[in-house]
């Protein structure tokens, strides 16, 4: 899907609106990702994105990652 949105974008063939919680493809080269968290709606970068650092993490540490976050739902019971 990555190289479908990239290709067709790049050739002016297609604009894409995708909601997604998909790091990856918010990294799509070009791609403009508007967030809605917060008023105002506002552009950023995917490195910006609570999706792209949860997936930072969890990608740099699984285990510890996993650990981390089932002690903090641990406690939230």
């Amino acid at each position: 899907m990555l190289r479908l949105l990239y290709d067709m974008g790049r050739a002016g063939h297609a604009q894409f609106i995708v909601a997604t919680h998909s790091p990856i493809l918010m990294s799509c080269p070009g791609a403009v990702i508007l967030s809605f968290d917060h008023a105002p709606i506002r552009k950023v970068r995917h490195e910006e994105t609570e999706h792209y650092r949860v997936f930072r993490e969890f990608m740099s540490d699984p285990t510890g990652f996993l650990a981390r976050e089932m002690e903090i739902r641990g406690a939230d019971s």
